[in-house]
């Protein structure tokens, strides 16, 4: 695929390149929209890690890749395949030529975000509300979650043991928040929320609370047979969907930024390069996990197996053996793509003073030299040279010494499966709040460099 070399001037829609997936956008931009409006339209129909995957899926398979099942023998055969286990999606293209220890470049990213979920006994309530009890999943920051009006979505596990996503996706729920009459301490002495008696959302009137109404409700809405729920994993979302913001609507608003726009940036790349019918001298592949923002430790997340076990059934399914899987992945390189930063204008001295990245300055550079990211000059040196192919500009990002670093699925990943790992990412602002900010150039820009880098 020819990757963009500049961004300097609008480019008409006829030449939107291969990863404008939408038309030109009415917006004053360096360049079209096509790429951020899809983005858009792919947050508001992902609200759950579930829903995220099978939207890539879907995406991937227009592209020509096909579904795999883990307990189906493979085949080694060329073209695109994935396998979906619950909030998570590899998804890998094998060339033509692709020998049994050919290397990977891999994009990681995850699907899970900070919300609220519904807990095993969701039904509760008082002094006539009715009410949903939920568990704090991640780190979300709570404010942003009061008088906002919340929608309910996730998975339905059926009796049978099959699964059914559902979502509702309009104005059902709010977690209200007190008139400041009677707590006028909050704005001296700042708002306090205590987790399990302050977050609980309310859903309608009743005097009575009968268990089992919250899941009764979701079987109907998913048009199945009272009864027939035997497990659930639901989350809240808001329902404002994505939109525009700023006066020359260079900025985007929305929710789950962190960390489907990198998501969404690894399907379009990947569908790129894999239709593009270039020669490519790796295996590219998309890794998107569930359960960063609660440490990765699950079977679907980037400190289990899944990646690797993927990884060496390739290698295995194109007649290689342990000496190829091990030269495979020494010349492995992933790109650990989440979100970070950008300069907040309102508190600038919480960020380092050398590096102040901005939002629409292209993807970043995230080091930490503690390892809780896991670039190092080698991986700068890869990302610098994809960005150089594409012709996108990049930022670099490194915590205040006074500020204790986050963290990213790129040093599990580097250390669990031996892989040089990149940490990277789009900037934002509002990070783990129930609606993000982003600028509006900046998916486009961190697509084509992800683009660049799985062609090699």
């Amino acid at each position: 695929m020819a990757v963009p070399r500049t961004f300097t001037e609008p480019r008409p829609a006829t030449e939107a390149g291969r990863l404008m997936v939408a038309g030109m956008s009415s917006s004053p931009s360096r360049f079209d929209r096509g790429h951020t409006d899809d983005l858009m339209s792919f947050l508001a129909a992902s609200p759950t890690p579930y829903h995220a995957v099978a939207n890539a899926a879907a995406r991937l398979e227009k592209a020509g890749f096909r579904q795999v099942a883990e307990t189906d023998a493979w085949d080694g055969g060329t073209g695109g395949k994935y396998v979906l286990r619950g909030g998570a999606i590899i998804a890998w293209y094998v060339p033509e030529g692709a020998a049994p220890h050919t290397p990977y470049r891999i994009v990681g990213a995850h699907t899970d975000s900070p919300n609220l979920r519904v807990k095993p006994r969701p039904d509760s309530g008082a002094h006539g509300w009715r009410q949903v009890a939920v568990e704090l999943y991640g780190g979300p920051l709570l404010n942003s979650w009061l008088d906002r009006d919340l929608g309910l979505a996730g998975r339905l596990t059926l009796r049978d043991g099959s699964t059914r996503l559902v979502d509702v996706d309009r104005p059902l729920l709010r977690v209200p928040q007190l008139a400041i009459h009677l707590d006028r301490n909050v704005t001296g002495d700042g708002l306090k929320l205590d987790k399990q008696r302050h977050l609980q959302p309310v859903w309608g009137l009743a005097e009575t609370v009968r268990d089992g109404d919250l899941i009764a409700f979701l079987e109907e809405e998913a048009g199945l047979d009272a009864g027939s729920v035997a497990g659930w994993d639901l989350m809240t979302h808001s329902v404002e969907p994505p939109a525009y913001l700023g006066r020359d609507r260079e900025l985007v608003a929305g929710p789950r930024m962190d960390n489907l726009l990198s998501v969404h940036a690894g399907v379009a790349a990947l569908a790129a390069v894999a239709t593009a019918g270039d020669p490519l001298p790796y295996v590219p592949v998309l890794a998107a996990f569930d359960h960063e923002e609660t440490g990765s430790q699950s079977d679907t997340g980037a400190d289990g197996p899944l990646l690797g076990t993927v990884l060496e059934r390739s290698v295995f399914a194109r007649g290689g053996g342990y000496e190829d899987r091990a030269r495979s992945f020494a010349d492995t390189v992933c790109l650990s793509s989440d979100t970070g930063h950008a300069v907040h204008p309102n508190y600038a001295e919480r960020h380092d003073p050398t590096h102040h990245p901005r939002l629409n300055g292209g993807p970043l550079l995230k080091v930490n030299v503690n390892n809780r990211y896991a670039t190092d000059g080698s991986g700068r040196a890869v990302f610098a040279a994809a960005c150089e192919k594409a012709g996108v500009p990049f930022q670099s990002f490194v915590s205040n010494n006074s500020m204790p670093c986050g963290t990213t699925i790129g040093p599990i990943t580097a250390a669990r499966h031996g892989i040089a790992t990149v940490d990277i990412g789009a900037a934002i602002l509002s990070m783990h709040s129930a609606r993000e900010l982003c600028g509006a150039d900046d998916p486009y820009l961190l697509a084509n460099a992800l683009v660049a880098f799985l062609q090699g």
